[in-house]
């Protein structure tokens, strides 16, 4: 028997979940974000094969969706229903004989198998999936996390591929870096900035280059990922937040200082109420602002204790927002809780 990974991430999730409920847009354009109303401030979660086509994507404005796919069905994001099917999902996967699952998020997992078939065990696991669910997922299987992780994305929809150390390089060595998993285009420009341009020439960069550009850590964890190294074994130790925080984009302009010491007083009193649920006090605080019409900053601050008390947190987000000094309308506001570590840290 041998070790693999599957890493099993469900086909257009949320809108599947939806169309399970409304059978009747089956086929159709169907995006799911914010309220549902592509004329209001929200983003997309996520679009329908359908609408993919048209340039519909995961984070595209909804009126920008709207623009590219003018016939699509706009729903809001109903996270109870999806958090129930995730939930469905995860269970199944660990239902498993002798599975190890790591959760990555409500849609994906790494599942650690010992097998002589991999296929025909991701086959059984989509099987499952699908009779618990009636939801069909794909299927990337490697030998390490990232090729797992990035096999996936030839699978999809609805079926499965298989990366290994022997494959790696025919498969991924002339795409960009930017086809890595955790390469996105900062990074991508940072590298072709120093010749590397393709995930063959990451795999063979001098670690001393990398070191230099990147950093001890970040350098060679490049290296290492262009060579689809890493992890064998996914982890199912229960994952424990480090911090929660809660934004809003508004859907009209915050243009006043009482405006935004009400914004920030409202969200912080919601991040206490997740925090106070963990039992570990607030230690530092995190502002996220987005200016009109698209100017994003972010500031922390470490508090002299930690603390429960939302007009603390709330003020101090003040404090970090008045030190930007900047006038300009305020589109989004944000602010996250990090917490004290649990007892014996993370």
């Amino acid at each position: 028997m041998t070790h693999w990974v599957l890493h099993v991430d469900m086909d257009q999730f949320l809108v599947a979940v939806e169309l399970l409920r409304r059978p009747e847009l089956v086929g159709l354009p169907v995006v799911v974000g914010g309220r549902g109303d592509p004329t209001e401030r929200a983003v997309v979660s996520t679009a329908s094969y359908e609408a993919r086509a048209h340039g519909v994507r995961s984070g595209l404005a909804l009126r920008l969706a709207k623009r590219r796919s003018p016939d699509a069905v706009f729903l809001p994001v109903d996270f109870p229903v999806y958090e129930a099917a995730s939930a469905r999902v995860m269970e199944t996967l660990r239902s498993h004989p002798g599975a190890v699952v790591e959760v990555l998020g409500w849609d994906e997992a790494f599942v650690g198998v010992e097998t002589d078939d991999p296929v025909a065990t991701a086959l059984e696991i989509q099987a499952a999936v699908l009779e618990a669910t009636r939801l069909h997922c794909s299927v990337g299987i490697g030998d390490t996390l990232v090729r797992a992780k990035i096999a996936t994305e030839f699978g999809k929809p609805q079926g499965r591929f298989v990366l290994t150390r022997e494959t790696w390089m025919d498969v991924m060595g002339d795409r960009p870096t930017t086809a890595l998993w955790g390469v996105g285009p900062r990074i991508g420009g940072r590298l072709e900035a120093i010749g590397i341009r393709t995930v063959a020439d990451l795999a063979s960069a001098d670690e001393a280059a990398l070191v230099a550009a990147f950093g001890p850590t970040n350098g060679p964890h490049l290296g290492r990922l262009g060579r689809g190294g890493g992890r064998s074994r996914p982890d199912d130790t229960p994952w424990v937040a480090r911090a929660h925080g809660r934004e809003t984009t508004y859907q009209s302009d915050l243009t006043t200082p009482d405006d935004v010491r009400a914004a920030l007083r409202e969200l912080a009193a919601r991040v206490v109420d997740d925090v106070r649920k963990e039992e570990r006090a607030v230690m530092r605080v995190h502002l996220k602002v987005r200016f009109a019409p698209f100017f994003t900053f972010t500031k922390v601050r470490k508090l002299a204790e930690p603390t429960y008390d939302a007009d603390v947190i709330a003020r101090t987000a003040l404090e970090l927002f008045v030190a930007l000094d900047d006038d300009r309308p305020v589109r989004l506001l944000g602010v996250r809780g990090e917490m004290v570590p649990p007892e014996g840290g993370y």
